[in-house]
């Protein structure tokens, strides 16, 4: 992974962008909606980047850029049209310490901008980090078509009620149980109807314990799509060896592994509630399907 995926906070974050024409135009569109602190330098101006500048949403400097305006910014975008100055800009803010994004040019770039989906609190980012740009925003419009618009209010009305839930429902995972039981009601609606599911949600928070078996041979890629959303769910992952790097990104991040147990504590923490995935050998497979008849077996095709 040559790009490693962030998401940083705006607020108070002092950002460059050297250039004002079509190119960054469309920069400024997107981080005009951030709450950074923006300074466009440039000696030419479009009217779009005016426009910001005539509303007082960025500083706006029409002159030629400096060595010296390279200093005392979190980030900088260098969209001019040429390329040698965006070179060389971006080389003396990278022996700055400041992050450097020079449009188009890649080898120059500490940074690179994402391709976006926005429903304000849900920000999916997408990137094939410079190779296949044009795939990346095939992928935001099939993205686009299935996130409704109705997730903006949803996850501001969740923002607004997490304190609560915290206060009602002291436990981490209580709390996990209760969000997933509202989400699962909810949906991705925004309605009348949401407040009655949040209240909804309170009652009678159960956790409800899963056993998965896979056998460690099963080759990760022929697993079904039904499979996704419970190895998202785990508490433990058990297995006597080391997680496939395939396996490792379908599970659930912060979920605890561990060795297998022994029979009578995988039915104590089954019994407690805890989701877990049991990874072994197939002949230790066929002995937990025998054991826990409840248990359900991930294999190609098949839950």
């Amino acid at each position: 992974m040559q790009y490693f995926p962030l998401f940083i906070d705006t607020v108070n974050l002092n950002v460059l962008l050297v250039g004002a024409g079509d190119v960054a135009s469309r920069k400024l569109a997107l981080l005009t909606r951030t709450e950074a602190n923006i300074h466009v330098i440039a000696p030419e101006v479009n009217p779009e980047v005016k426009a910001y500048a005539d509303a007082g949403r960025i500083l706006l400097s029409e002159r030629p850029v400096v060595q010296a305006d390279i200093q005392n910014y979190d980030l900088i975008y260098l969209a001019t049209a040429n390329d040698k100055l965006n070179a060389e800009l971006a080389t003396l803010a990278t022996e700055r310490g400041i992050w450097v994004n020079a449009v188009d040019n890649p080898a120059y770039c500490r940074f690179i901008t994402p391709s976006i989906v926005d429903r304000g609190r849900l920000v999916v980012a997408i990137s094939t980090a410079g190779a296949a740009p044009v795939f990346a925003r095939t992928i935001r419009a099939r993205l686009e078509t299935s996130l409704p618009q109705s997730l903006k209010p949803l996850f501001d009305f969740v923002a607004d009620k997490r304190l609560e839930v915290q206060q009602r429902l002291t436990k981490t995972a209580t709390r996990r149980l209760f969000w997933e039981r509202f989400f699962d009601t909810n949906g991705d609606r925004f309605d009348v109807r949401t407040p009655e599911h949040y209240q909804n949600a309170f009652n009678n928070i159960v956790s409800r314990g899963e056993i998965l078996l896979l056998d460690e041979a099963t080759p990760v890629e022929l697993l079904p799509l039904a499979a996704i959303p419970l190895l998202q769910r785990l508490d433990w992952i058990y297995s006597e060896v080391g997680l496939a790097e395939d396996l490792a990104e379908l599970v659930r991040r912060d979920a605890n592994r561990a060795a297998l147990p022994a029979l009578s504590d995988i039915s104590r923490e089954y019994e407690q509630g805890s989701r877990m995935l049991l990874v072994a050998d197939t002949q230790k497979i066929e002995q937990l399907k025998a054991h826990f008849p409840v248990a359900k077996h991930l294999s190609p095709g098949a839950i």
